[in-house]
């Protein structure tokens, strides 16, 4: 048996990688940065995994070959690797069937749904991760917010008062993943400082939870027009079972969603799904400023003109953000 590794595979190994996955009903995704692949003495490809990140994906062996441990093998390879990147917290998104693969690779289950299976390689991480969050109230209406503030507008401190006005305490959700403009520990220092007259109010990073810090593939899904519902299903089976219930969240609020249709159909979803799961779901009209919502987007377009110090941007956001924005220019 031939091991190899690609960072990631090119040409004609690619092509017969593709083609071994394809013989079993999957896809090889983009954005892949490292594959192991196992070949036999003929030169076939027999089982393979990737790696994006933190998210192990891509992993197929030959059904001549199952029970060999060939899967344990290239999974293996795949998480060295990972580790020697600095990566330790792994992720595998799977068909709910293929479980028992994965618990005796040393994954264990976070959330499931009808189409996916999330696993992590942490035994009660998620729960441990929300045990460390403050808790300082857990009676009465506990609200939450689930935000990327990339940057903190006066749109989003709008929406933290309006809610925390409704709640006895809200919890703010600030998404970990180092997918935006401004790093995570900026975008979570923006909102500490920008709610800091909120009494009832904890801001929270994500960590590696709520589906931001782990890039969903779709390679095991036939119909790929349904990723982005499946996504969106996972992700808020994620914040009801692992967040809202262990710190009785009951409401979660979002800000109105004129600008992009995809947020609007996410919110759309949320309204349908959590209910059922014991959370209402209260939407609360956008904030504008010039007769225009006020959007991060808008926002990141008038720093690009002119920096923290374009006129404009005084009615978008709070002293505390362009303070930061500031400092972090320098």
């Amino acid at each position: 048996m031939d091991m190899m590794q690609g960072r990631p595979f090119k040409g004609r190994t690619l092509e017969r990688i593709e083609k071994f996955l394809a013989s079993l009903g999957l896809d090889y995704d983009d954005g892949v940065e490292m594959t192991a692949c196992a070949c036999d003495e003929e030169g076939e490809v027999v089982a393979t995994a990737s790696r994006q990140g933190a998210v192990i994906k891509c992993v197929g062996v030959s059904a001549a070959r199952q029970g060999e441990g060939l899967a344990a093998s290239v999974v293996s390879e795949v998480v060295t690797d990972a580790i020697q990147a600095g990566l330790t917290h792994l992720f595998v998104f799977t068909k709910p069937s293929n479980r028992q693969i994965f618990d005796d690779l040393g994954f264990f289950p976070m959330a499931e749904t009808a189409d996916v299976l999330l696993m992590e390689n942490r035994r009660d991480g998620v729960k441990r991760f929300v045990a460390s969050l403050e808790r300082s109230v857990r009676d009465g209406v506990i609200g939450a917010v689930v935000v990327n503030c990339n940057p903190f507008t006066k749109g989003h401190r709008y929406l933290m008062e309006t809610a925390a006005s409704q709640c006895d305490f809200l919890h703010v959700f600030v998404l970990s993943a180092e997918k935006s403009l401004f790093p995570a520990a900026l975008r979570l220092e923006m909102v500490r400082r920008g709610t800091a007259h909120l009494k009832n109010v904890a801001v929270h990073p994500t960590g590696d939870y709520l589906i931001s810090a782990a890039t969903f593939p779709d390679y095991f899904l036939k119909d790929k027009a349904r990723a982005g519902d499946v996504k969106c299903e996972l992700d808020l089976t994620i914040f009801a079972r692992c967040f809202a219930e262990p710190m009785n969240i009951t409401r979660r609020f979002v800000g109105t969603e004129p600008l992009s249709p995809v947020t609007e159909r996410y919110n759309e979803a949320m309204k349908a799904f959590l209910p059922p799961l014991g959370v209402e779901v209260t939407e609360i009209p956008r904030c504008e400023a010039g007769g225009a919502p006020i959007s991060a987007t808008r926002v990141r377009a008038l720093l690009e003109r002119g920096g923290p110090d374009e006129p404009e941007l005084a009615a978008l956001l709070p002293e505390t953000t362009l303070a930061l924005l500031r400092e972090y220019r320098r």
